[in-house]
């Protein structure tokens, strides 16, 4: 069951990462573009410690699931977004919800795998007090920015 829930987390991780760089790519230029582009790089540091800690525990890297949350990815973008082509106030909305989601998620798994007492060896170089504090950082953040962008968005 390990293998599993830590590979549907790689799944996850590299859908995050994956987004985090497309909203900010379309965010350039500003302080949200900024906060984004810092956000994916934090995403792909997080996505390392999960694959170090998965080598440490001899758990296999699933190649379908991590294709499959790189595919599900880039089929977030065909939805609608008040806009037959660009970017739109309610895509930037939505990217800041599924990043908030996805680090939401990421908490748990960090949270979730403390309370296992994994073995020394495992956890060697991974200060999983130090993401979970991240990830709640990291969720701080999000809010703020979404809150900002939903007037824009909603037409309010």
């Amino acid at each position: 069951m390990l293998a599993t829930y830590l590979n549907d987390h790689l799944a996850g991780a590299t859908a995050g990462r994956e987004l985090a760089r497309r909203a900010a790519a379309s965010n350039q230029g500003s302080l949200l573009g900024d906060f984004l582009e810092g956000l994916a790089v934090e995403i792909d540091e997080d996505r390392d410690a999960l694959l170090a800690l998965m080598a440490a525990l001899d758990v296999g890297v699933d190649r379908f699931k991590v294709l499959g949350g790189w595919t599900v990815e880039k089929l977030g973008r065909l939805k609608l977004n008040g806009r037959l082509f660009g970017y739109s106030p309610l895509s930037r909305l939505l990217e800041l919800e599924a990043l908030a989601l996805g680090v939401a998620g990421k908490l748990g798994l960090w949270q979730a795998l403390e309370e296992l007492a994994l073995p020394e060896r495992a956890i060697a170089g991974v200060d999983l007090p130090d993401l979970q504090e991240r990830a709640e950082r990291q969720l701080e953040q999000l809010e703020r920015n979404r809150l900002d962008a939903a007037p824009e968005a909603l037409g309010a």
